[in-house]
């Protein structure tokens, strides 16, 4: 019977996912048993009992994390540990090492799509996972040559707050706006969103605001409620769990990485704006995005404005950068995406509530888009 200790924060969405991932490939693979320690045990007993009561119950493998207490005092145990969340890189257990710069470079070229030239970030000091998120935004930011604008600070919580949260909402105060914002995680994504309703800064006609993880109670807790993006949590837990089995088996305890890469973004209230000045052509999008499982006609679309077809088509084209037909098309693919993922529905389902009546069409347009099949698309995505 292989034994786990599992001592993480179980309170967030990401470490939910996670270790759902985990257990599934636990009850795949039999006679796993998981442990786990009350907070208070350490404050009783020290680091002394916490190692003592792992070799009393024989634990095979630990799963741990950084953010409230440091564990290098667990590696005096000849097994192997895994770190879920920590704060130096250079850490010699095994840890999460995803596409942290992916996941602020996908932000980043989602705000530009939305014709935003300003870019802000807000992150948290303590973690080497929000550095890395930032340097991929500000990286990516750089080469659409944006305006660039950047603030840090430890979790606002009770201690925190009365001193930080003076400089949060006077950072927020002095962004130029329009301004697209990310912010670490979803946590600090909430702390902006209150900090805009404290001051009136409009979320999102003057702040378009996007989080990470995609913790739904975090998020709809929000008003208006905050866009965020999804990471491959349970594929990383179940992955996690299969390498945990091979280094217990090999009695192998060298450090392993495993990577948890962005998927894609679960759209809600916070980013529904487009930094776009002409009128018409935000009605256009408004209706666009209202209609957006019809098959949209571009006379449906000059039905609405007062406006020809060469005339949508060339301002559509100067206030987006792209087609109107490209557009469509974009969002349609953002959405059999999200459908792929998070239903069973097979692709002609998917395709005739998309508008389409060719699902040979949508397959094409598909894999153009994303670079997979939806099939292959799912079997990659779909969390376990």
């Amino acid at each position: 019977m292989i034994k786990v200790l599992i001592l993480i924060d179980t309170s967030t969405e990401f470490s939910r996912r996670f270790l759902t991932g985990l257990i599934h490939y636990a009850n795949e693979n039999n006679h796993w048993t998981f442990y786990r320690l009350p907070a208070y045990f350490k404050t009783l007993y020290g680091e002394v009992g916490i190692l003592e009561r792992i070799r009393e119950w024989k634990i095979d493998a630990i799963i741990t994390q950084w953010e409230y207490e440091k564990v290098d005092f667990l590696e005096q145990l000849d097994i192997p540990i895994f770190i879920q969340s920590y704060k130096d890189i250079n850490s010699r257990f095994s840890k999460i090492s995803g596409d942290f710069q992916g996941v602020g470079a996908m932000a980043a070229r989602f705000f530009a799509k939305r014709r935003f030239t300003r870019f802000a970030f807000y992150g948290n000091k303590d973690f080497f996972w929000s550095k890395a998120r930032e340097e991929g935004y500000r990286q990516e930011v750089e080469k659409l040559g944006g305006d660039y604008f950047y603030f840090e600070s430890g979790p606002l919580n009770d201690m925190h707050w009365s001193k930080s949260h003076i400089a949060l909402n006077d950072w927020l105060l002095s962004l130029p706006k329009p301004i697209a914002l990310l912010a670490c995680d979803d946590n600090f994504a909430l702390q902006v969103s209150e900090m805009c309703k404290v001051n009136d800064i409009n979320i999102p006609d003057e702040l378009s605001l996007l989080g990470v993880d995609n913790d739904e109670l975090i998020c709809n807790l929000s008003h208006p409620s905050i866009s965020s993006i999804i990471t491959d949590d349970k594929n990383g837990g179940y992955h996690a769990g299969k390498m945990l089995h091979k280094a217990i088996i090999n009695n192998d305890n060298s450090p392993f990485n495993i990577n948890i890469d962005p998927i894609r973004i679960e759209l809600r209230q916070s980013t529904e704006k487009y930094n776009i000045s002409d009128n018409h052509i935000k009605t256009v999008i408004d209706y666009i995005h209202e209609n957006i499982r019809m098959d949209i006609s571009i006379d449906e679309l000059t039905a609405v404005v007062p406006l020809s077809r060469r005339n949508l088509e060339k301002k559509f084209k100067e206030a987006t950068g792209t087609s109107v037909y490209r557009f469509v098309l974009d969002k349609k693919v953002d959405l059999i995406s999200a459908e792929l993922l998070t239903t069973d529905k097979d692709l002609l389902d998917i395709a005739v509530e998309m508008g389409f009546n060719d699902v040979r069409n949508v397959y094409r347009i598909f894999k153009k888009n994303t670079g997979y099949t939806p099939v292959s698309y799912r079997k990659k995505y779909l969390q376990k």
